[in-house]
């Protein structure tokens, strides 16, 4: 029989206890009370409970307080935080300390099952991804594929912030994923309206403040039309600022009067429109660097950069290499109606060696050049770029007879490896700066 799910309630008003628990106990769902922090976070580490609601103000201890000791004691613990004074910028920054979740009271009774089971869903795919990285399988959040911590680290900020957000700024190099964590932080929030892409990179800046808030006819030559903007598309949703820095610094102005007031004027229209979007804006540049070369303004970032989100680059997360190219291999495989499942251990290890500057879309590039070329079920080192060979090649050629002293020496350095690991080979991979499947490929030859 599968054990209940726990939930402990902490606030100091019966009343509210009551109404609390009578909203969420259910079938395998068991909710615990208590009136005062102390008493509430002794059934805490009682009960260990997948989920603690706490009201923000109390007597003797805050809510922040009760969150604090949570995360001290458990960290996989879940905190929703309630409170009367509800404001974006106050469950922001509950969120960044660590809150799960942040509701204004008086609390909605469907609303607040509605997040609940959100919580405790997330609560079950964390479980499951962790068992998915424990049996070496694949991990998929939002079409974005990892099993690395940084990667970790940023599904469970995206799941935390998305419903809470108004801006949020995210930090990458090219090819790193900015748009699917723009796609992932709309999909899991509540905007009913559309996901609206503004490449401000290729746009020209002559037509920017048209392409953004539109314009009406006649507004200037060639206007025969009124002109919807990206802007009122995106209105009840969200508007992706993709490559904010390049961003023209006059539409920067009226940007940032468009988002402080919700409302913009279309070129060449005396009639105000009114927009209520979410905005993700995403950069490669470092935006502080523009903003003291006079490039971009000041208080156009501080607006934008409320909740700042950085996608690490694939040479820090080289554990997610042979997790990605599989699953591109895969998928072009069914694209070029080709058989290819995988790929073979050396031609692995060539694509960890590689430092990957143009990041995961180079990578995707590859794998799918490699599909289109090959005819075998697993994509093997004669299937990749001859320059990416070239430049991580060495040590790719089939075990031989005998031991060479280098191959002796690799020998030793994978057994320190292990040895200093405990044995844990993910953590020896780590140590060695190669993704697990080469480590087992090196293990395999020298019969580790």
């Amino acid at each position: 029989m599968k054990e209940a799910v726990r939930i402990v309630v902490i606030d100091d008003n019966p009343g509210s206890l009551e109404l609390l628990s009578t909203a969420l106990t259910r079938p395998g769902v068991a909710v615990h009370t208590a009136l005062t922090p102390v008493d509430g976070l002794e059934v805490v580490r009682k009960l260990r409970p997948q989920l603690v609601i706490t009201d923000l103000v109390m007597s003797g201890m805050s809510g922040l307080d009760v969150l604090q000791q949570v995360v001290r004691f458990d960290p996989s613990i879940d905190v929703l935080l309630m409170t009367a004074h509800y404001t974006t910028e106050t469950a922001v920054e509950a969120i960044r300390n660590g809150a799960a979740d942040y509701l204004q009271k008086p609390v909605k009774i469907a609303h607040l099952r509605e997040r609940v089971a959100r919580l405790l869903a997330s609560t079950e795919q964390r479980r499951k991804l962790t068992a998915a990285l424990l049996d070496d399988q694949d991990s998929d959040f939002e079409g974005m594929i990892a099993r690395s911590s940084p990667m970790w680290h940023l599904f469970a900020m995206i799941q935390r912030i998305a419903p809470h957000y108004r801006s949020v700024l995210v930090h990458g190099e090219t090819g790193t994923g900015k748009d699917l964590v723009a796609k992932a932080l709309h999909r899991l929030s509540d905007v009913t309206g559309q996901f609206v892409v503004v490449n401000c990179s290729a746009v020209v800046e002559t037509l920017f403040e048209s392409e953004l808030f539109g314009h009406v006819k006649g507004a200037f030559t060639g206007a025969d039309r009124d002109k919807t903007g990206l802007l009122e598309l995106a209105n009840s949703g969200t508007l992706f600022l993709d490559e904010i820095g390049d961003m023209p610094l006059s539409t920067q102005a009226k940007l940032l009067r468009a988002l402080q007031n919700q409302e913009f004027l279309p070129v060449g229209s005396l009639k105000l429109q009114r927009a209520n979007v979410r905005v993700v804006a995403a950069t490669h540049h470092d935006l502080r660097v523009s903003i003291a070369e006079g490039k971009f303004r000041e208080d156009l970032y501080y607006r934008l950069s409320m909740v700042e989100l950085s996608v690490p680059p694939l040479r820090e997360r080289r554990e997610d290499i042979s997790l990605l190219a599989r699953h591109f291999a895969q998928k072009f495989g069914r694209e070029f109606h080709k058989q290819v499942t995988g790929l073979t251990p050396r031609a692995l290890i060539v694509l960890e060696r590689h430092t990957w500057p143009g990041n995961v879309r180079e990578l995707e590039h590859v794998v799918g050049r490699a599909c289109m070329m090959t005819d075998n079920v697993l994509l093997d080192v004669e299937d990749l770029p001859p320059g990416l060979i070239a430049q991580n090649g060495p040590e790719i050629e089939e075990p031989r007879q005998g031991i060479s002293p280098l191959a002796d020496q690799e020998r030793r350095i994978v057994e320190e490896a292990l040895r200093e690991a405990g044995g844990n080979q993910s953590e020896a991979a780590r140590r060695l700066g190669i993704g697990r499947d080469a480590l087992r490929y090196k293990m395999k030859r020298h019969h580790l």
